[in-house]
């Protein structure tokens, strides 16, 4: 898979972690906000028909529960490797969305971590940074 760009945020589910509460344990029945997982748009067909990322002009890979990919902070260089836990984020939702820092920029979000991912590459102050996703 070549790396896909856009933007990332982060979101909670499973065992309270930091900022969240108790939540499920997400579309794969394994995430928890404590551990380094994310969301994935494309994690199966009912998933990719909430999120339709397509509708973004998006186009990228179906990976299931598990599948690990590694998300670049593209304003920090930080990279995380995290296993996919859960379907989202809901890309159609905000097509066009762009987050910059400085002139690097991302356009339409396509990743969700975990709030103890996400803050390994970001404060969760950001909430909204540029990213890459990449398999390798």
């Amino acid at each position: 898979m070549a790396a896909l760009t856009g933007t990332m945020s982060w979101f909670c589910c499973g065992n309270s972690w930091g900022p969240c509460g108790t939540a499920g344990h997400g579309a794969c029945g394994t995430c928890n906000s404590g551990s380094y997982q994310h969301a994935w748009p494309n994690a199966s067909a009912a998933c990719f028909n909430i999120t339709r990322p397509d509708t973004c002009g998006i186009s990228m890979t179906r990976r299931g529960c598990g599948f690990r990919h590694y998300t670049t902070n593209r304003c920090n260089g930080k990279r995380i490797g995290t296993t996919i836990a859960d379907c989202g984020p809901q890309t159609d939702l905000w097509c066009g969305e762009r987050a910059c820092c400085g002139s690097v920029c991302g356009t339409n979000r396509i990743v969700d971590l975990t709030p103890a991912a996400y803050s390994q590459i970001a404060s969760l102050s950001s909430g909204l940074q540029p990213c890459s996703v990449d398999s390798v």
